[in-house]
């Protein structure tokens, strides 16, 4: 219940013309009681001169007690009088036929013209209601720290932004203008029933509690099965992301057969719960329909018991069964809806689970924005854990403004760590980290990533223009800065030669490129950028050689007057650094420069050895050449 009451607060926005829709529902409702109160005078007007609407069913039948339709004077159907013509008896022809079926098709007009109304109404909110859910789901998610998307795959998170949503959307756009339609009717239907008679009426009480309570227990079954269904979905999801994500390596190990095979036993357990809910789905109509019979016999037994006592006008009776089907088809359309609903609040409840997530490093209001900073880095006693698996260990760093640092060491010695905590991607388990002074936790996390720029090993481009993704950052960039900024990066050349240019679409993730052309479309970008500080994690990683080379000259350039950070396996990249801090176990081990770590002869050297040790003579090749 909370859960939907959570949805029906997304309508706050849309009150006004949820209103309107909604008294155009009540008015459906007071319609078809209308439309079977024309039946009743129809009936009562085949045995009369002149009986106006309502009037009809006054007489009571002979020797019988007064029925509850004794007198309709004082009623909303008696009012009508003053505007509804007198109905002629049938002797005078058949003009009371035509009057009869005039109101009919004027009344059927009205109900239909108030059902679209309301219809459209419901569902054109309903529409809107989903986009601003959407819209904040998807906000919400581009603002979770770094760690949350380590737990939850992209699989499981696009399943939820579509899948789930589009669950709610059924709810949202159609299902609840269909329950508010169906229950309007239903409870005008019901009040007019016990109007016109109290005692047949009264075994609807009887009769209710037997059709609600399965309903509502299918309802209950339904929705666990439901947000089972939907948890193997996004699993199914995440090997079809991971799949299509990393086809050519796919392809490349000839491992079609067993990604078919991975994808057929998601397949396999998406479809139990899915099973399950078809079943308590397809329970729904027997139980209704079982349980309708059973009040048809106990009214028809009413109906006879009453009629044998002469305390029943037979003239309602018609009017009493089209109430009666009204009220039933009302209640089995409602316990279909149920059902959707339950799947819907299924759905539901996996989506506000993200909604409820703390955002990334949730800001205090107060707190002020970063003032340019001039580069001065300090990590002061920094640890740092992922989970109870620590990553780094006391670190005391401070780099001065303008000072190109390298940072290197083995696999998992916390390089990418460290720098991550700058930015704020983690924030450390203890100790601070400041830049020209100010704790970073300080100050507003815009303000701060607005002067980093970073130049990932992986590169992330989207599928769109070249001048775009350079332009990522600064969008309002002009394009010759944009052009300036490529060349800087090496990439002007090879852009130029490109079908469009700068406006040529490079496809998902760059792929319509090369690893070295989607690497120097990224340094351009965070060339353009122009940020006082700059992380190079691995930036050179997928460059040749000869590329390598030409892009150093674009490096120099773009490190003067900012603090660098350099992330590097390949020592020949970080030789020119002003320092080289060498990591082991999360913890700095050495620091210095290139030749002094090398005279020092510890971790720096052996690493530099290990990796240049192909790069000496062979004696044996010696020997031959000789």
């Amino acid at each position: 219940m909370s859960d939907f009451l959570r949805l029906l607060r997304l309508y706050r926005p849309h009150l006004g013309r949820l209103a309107a829709a909604v008294a155009s529902l009540l008015l459906v409702g007071v319609l078809s009681v209308l439309l079977v109160s024309l039946m009743i005078s129809l009936m009562g007007a085949l045995g009369e001169e002149s009986a106006p609407l309502g009037a009809a069913v006054a007489a009571p039948v002979p020797g019988a007690p007064p029925v509850r339709l004794e007198t309709l004077k004082g009623d909303l159907l008696a009012r009508l009088q003053g505007w509804i013509p007198q109905m002629p008896a049938l002797e005078h022809g058949p003009g009371a036929f035509v009057r009869v079926g005039l109101w009919l098709l004027v009344l059927i007009f009205l109900k239909g013209a108030f059902e679209y109304v309301s219809s459209y109404g419901l569902r054109r909110i309903g529409l809107d209601v989903v986009l601003d859910l959407r819209d904040q789901l998807y906000d919400q998610v581009l603002r979770q720290p770094a760690r949350f998307f380590s737990l939850h795959s992209t699989g499981s998170l696009m399943s939820r932004i579509t899948g789930d949503v589009g669950r709610i959307q059924r709810i949202a756009s159609g299902d609840m203008a269909e329950m508010l339609r169906a229950g309007s009717i239903l409870i005008f239907q019901l009040v007019f029933v016990f109007y016109l008679h109290s005692d047949l009426s009264f075994v609807l009480l009887v009769i209710l509690p037997l059709v609600v309570w399965p309903i509502v227990l299918l309802g209950r079954k339904l929705k666990r099965a439901s947000r089972k269904s939907q948890e193997r979905m996004a699993e199914l999801s995440a090997v079809l992301n991971e799949t299509l994500g990393g086809v050519r390596v796919v392809k490349a190990f000839g491992a079609e057969k067993f990604e078919r095979g991975r994808f057929r036993k998601a397949l396999e357990r998406a479809q139990q719960p899915a099973i399950k809910a078809v079943k308590l789905n397809s329970l729904t109509t027997p139980v209704i329909d079982l349980a309708g019979a059973v009040a048809l016999v106990v009214f028809l037994i009413g109906v006879g018991w009453k009629a044998s006592l002469g305390q029943l006008d037979l003239r309602i009776l018609p009017g009493f069964l089209a109430s009666l089907a009204y009220l039933f088809l009302a209640a089995k359309r409602l316990a279909r809806l149920n059902n959707s609903m339950q799947q819907g609040l299924a759905a539901a409840r996996r989506v506000f689970s993200i909604l409820d997530l703390p955002p990334e490093c949730a800001e205090d209001p107060d707190l002020s924005d970063l003032p340019p900073v001039q580069g001065r880095v300090e990590f002061c006693n920094v640890h740092f854990a992922y989970g109870r698996c620590e990553a780094l260990r006391g670190i005391d760093l401070e780099v001065p403004a303008g000072q190109v640092v390298a940072l290197v060491g083995r696999s998992g010695a916390g390089k990418t760590t460290l720098m991550s905590l700058l930015p704020r991607f983690y924030d450390p388990t203890s100790g601070e980290v400041r830049l020209d002074g100010h704790d970073v936790r300080n100050v507003r996390l815009l303000s701060l990533r607005n002067q980093i720029s970073i130049v990932a090993q992986e590169t992330v481009l989207f599928d769109d223009t070249v001048r775009r993704n350079i332009a990522y950052a600064t969008p309002d960039a002009s394009m010759e800065r944009i052009e300036e900024a490529a060349r800087a990066a090496c990439a002007d050349e090879f852009i130029r030669a490109l079908p469009e240019g700068y406006e040529t679409r490079i496809g998902e993730g760059g792929s319509r490129l090369s690893a070295g052309q989607r690497q120097r479309l990224s340094i351009a970008r965070a060339i353009l950028r122009d940020a006082p500080i700059l992380i190079l994690d691995e930036a050179t990683a997928a460059l040749d050689a000869e590329s390598e080379a030409r892009i150093q000259e674009a490096f120099e350039n773009l490190m003067r007057k900012r603090t660098v950070f350099v992330i590097a396996h390949r020592l020949s990249t970080v030789r020119r650094a002003d320092r080289i801090i060498v990591l082991d176990g999360g913890r700095i081990v050495e620091s210095g420069t290139h030749s002094e770590l090398l005279s020092k002869g510890r971790l720096y050297r052996r690493l530099h050895e290990l990796q240049f040790r192909d790069d000496r003579p062979d004696p044996g090749l010696e020997r031959m050449a000789q």
